[in-house]
């Protein structure tokens, strides 16, 4: 994922807004992200990536942790939507279509399926 990228699909929130934001501000905890334009309100998906960026922030010096790439990202988004994980808002970008693998059947999700709670 490019800084430009979006992090929080669902308030156009950026990867590089969120790392501006835990170098300036110095959040004491991963909840606190949400001051950051609203990320991590919406559908949940972005929480866990934004917990792992704020763990590496909190390390100071540890190496900011691989995220998928943005066509990636949004593609698992949309399957966890899809399962019911969460429901975008009003304004969010739209969930992208489902690819096939042409028999119809839908590819199996990956190990970023749904993230886990926080405070």
């Amino acid at each position: 994922m490019n800084f430009d990228d979006e992090l929080c699909l669902c308030f156009h929130v950026t990867k590089r807004k969120v790392v501006n934001y835990l170098r300036v501000e110095k959040p004491s905890r991963p909840g606190q992200l949400s001051d950051c334009f609203g990320a991590g309100t919406g559908c949940g998906w972005c929480r866990p990536f934004l917990v792992k960026l704020w763990e590496a922030a909190a390390a100071e010096g540890e190496q900011a942790p691989e995220l998928p790439t943005a066509g990636e990202y949004a593609a698992e988004r949309a399957r966890y939507v899809r399962a019911g994980g969460g429901t975008p808002p009003p304004g969010a970008t739209p969930v992208v279509a489902e690819p096939t693998d042409g028999g119809g059947a839908l590819p199996q999700a990956s190990s970023l399926d749904a993230p886990k709670e926080t405070s």
